[in-house]
């Protein structure tokens, strides 16, 4: 059965991360640019990527009251990360982008999604 998370601050924490990341995205700098053409991410859908972490960050903190939104959504957080991962192995772009932001956040993901099961 789905939890209220506990501790409550693992999600925010991720919530602030992704929203953090979503408002750097609307004018990347030059780490983001890289990691994106580094991967071969198109520029035309990199909006795509602002408009999911958004979406993402509202679902941790609605699941703050409904636990199961906020399961569902920590859960493709973590999908989200794998495939960034996979998409960083298949470029080979595996400079301290992949090590740091895509691992880091994916470790963080899982980390927000445990609280749910406890």
């Amino acid at each position: 059965m789905i939890h209220a998370p506990e501790p409550w601050w693992l999600p925010v924490l991720l919530a602030l991360s992704l929203f953090a990341d979503a408002l750097m995205s609307v004018r990347p700098p030059k780490f983001i640019r890289q990691c994106l053409d580094g991967v071969g991410f198109p520029r035309d859908w990199w909006w795509t990527l602002i408009a999911i972490k958004l979406a993402a960050t509202a679902g941790l903190l609605v699941g703050l009251k409904y636990p199961g939104v906020g399961f569902a959504t920590a859960v493709g957080v973590i999908a989200y990360f794998l495939s960034a991962a996979y998409a960083h192995y298949r470029a080979r772009f595996l400079g301290y982008e992949f090590w740091i932001n895509c691992l880091g956040m994916l470790a963080l993901s899982v980390a927000a999604a445990l609280p749910y099961l406890a």
